[in-house]
């Protein structure tokens, strides 16, 4: 159990049988009436966002998530496989569940994939992943100057911004918590 009073940022809790993880909180005290806790809660499964105020002795249970490093095998329709890379279990996850992360991952790629009671609700990519250019705009000489980018189609699908000189069939580096180019490997 967690006092509304310790909240921070990032730690997980258990409201009404659901997940949630604290977007934003701040201690607020009135010039008149009782000191509260105004949070931002984010529900870990559904991915809604609620605000809810709690009194700063008023008590949650801390939600306790594992993460466990996986390896993505493939896909078949509408189920994307993962395999434990210590038991070499397979485990597989709907479309749903792993929709936003799979703009990063290519085949045989480790990933973190986090559990609650046993049952995964997300999938995490590296930080930095390197994949291909397959589709771009080829850079017009002198263009460099100006700093501006333009939209690259990386092998996986995902779209991004990178700079003029980089090319087709180029493999680039890219942060995958902000979609940013980060280089040219």
């Amino acid at each position: 159990m967690i006092s509304a009073g310790d909240f921070r940022k990032g730690l997980t809790i258990e409201l009404d049988g659901q997940v949630y993880t604290i977007v934003d909180f701040q201690h607020v005290k009135p010039g008149k009436g009782a000191a509260f806790v105004r949070t931002k809660i984010k529900n870990i499964v559904t991915g809604s966002v609620l605000e809810r105020t709690f009194s700063p002795t008023e008590r949650v249970p801390r939600a306790h998530i594992e993460t466990k490093e996986m390896q993505y095998l493939y896909n078949d329709g509408n189920l994307y496989y993962f395999m434990d890379t210590e038991t070499y279990e397979q485990i597989p996850l709907n479309r749903e569940q792993v929709e936003d992360a799979m703009k990063y991952i290519k085949e045989n790629m480790n990933v973190t994939i986090k559990f609650f009671k046993g049952a995964p609700f997300s999938v995490e990519p590296p930080y930095f992943v390197e994949l291909e250019v397959i589709d771009t705009e080829p850079g017009v000489r002198g263009d460099t100057v100006t700093g501006g980018t333009k939209p690259a189609t990386l092998e996986t699908g995902a779209v991004i911004q990178v700079p003029l000189f980089v090319n087709k069939g180029d493999v680039i580096r890219v942060d995958t918590r902000t979609d940013e180019y980060m280089e040219r490997v």
